[in-house]
């Protein structure tokens, strides 16, 4: 019989609500939380290991938890405190935390790969991670980051795209050696000294680097690219929001591979 949980006194739930709101939590644990069927089954597919599953009966109906994973119940009414969100189909995880280093990405031919410096709003990642997803870039490199990966926001944002686009924090001097070292083309978005995005050929290998809206690409970026690019700002204001501006660069690579 399935333990039904009804209060967030219970230890399993206060260990859950700990690993949803401290990231100091996730790496001791090595564990990080999901939120939603459709999620879970995403991650599942990716090959994390799940521990633990928190199913709501009322609101999940007769959920088949995956294999291995401990499972409870729990009542609607923890249910609502303990989910982010309204619409997760009653169902919360905490899942094995599993990290991706430089040389085991798996790359095609002409790769393309977005790389984002010292992002720091896991919402925006977590959007860009949903944009590589769909344009089908090859892997998303994270430098320097200033928010943790498994953040649940970041993966509530990405819709699972977290788990199906091969992602890597490292640092910015390691991802640039490693892009050189590929023959993969550096082409960073800065204002300055740029040329416009669809000018530039993107059908061979390419990296597309963003840093934060706030103050832009470090030198160390701007010196180590084959182009410097820029989207046209027509208005008055000078800058999009670093989601946005990675999808119109990701899609341009769609285009012209795609044309």
């Amino acid at each position: 019989m399935i333990e039904i949980i009804t209060s967030t006194s219970n230890p399993k739930i206060k260990a859950l609500l700990a690993l949803q709101q401290k990231s100091s939590m996730r790496r001791k644990e090595s564990l990080f939380v999901v939120e939603g069927a459709r999620e879970l089954e995403r991650c599942v597919s990716a090959g994390y290991e799940v521990d633990t599953v928190f199913v709501c009966p009322e609101i999940a109906g007769e959920f088949e938890h995956p294999q291995g994973s401990k499972c409870f119940y729990v009542s609607k009414e923890l249910y609502a405190k303990i989910a982010y969100r309204e619409g997760t189909e009653g169902v919360i995880a905490e899942v094995k935390s599993k990290t991706l280093k430089l040389e085991d990405l798996s790359l095609g031919e002409n790769p393309l790969i977005m790389v984002l410096e010292s992002v720091e709003k896991p919402g925006n990642l977590g959007a860009i991670l949903r944009t590589c997803d769909a344009a089908g870039a090859d892997a998303l490199l994270v430098c320097d980051p200033l928010t943790d990966l498994f953040n649940p926001n970041l993966i509530r944002a990405s819709l699972g795209a977290a788990f199906s686009v091969q992602t890597v924090a490292c640092s910015s001097e390691d991802a640039i050696s490693f892009l050189q070292s590929r023959g993969i083309q550096i082409l960073t978005a800065q204002l300055q000294d740029s040329e416009l995005y669809y000018d530039i050929d993107m059908k061979r290998g390419t990296a597309l680097v963003m840093g934060t809206e706030s103050t832009g690409l470090s030198d160390l970026w701007r010196k180590a690219a084959n182009a410097h690019i820029r989207i046209p700002m027509l208005g008055m204001v000078d800058s999009l929001n670093v989601s946005v501006s990675a999808a119109v660069l990701l899609y341009e690579s769609v285009r012209q591979r795609n044309g």
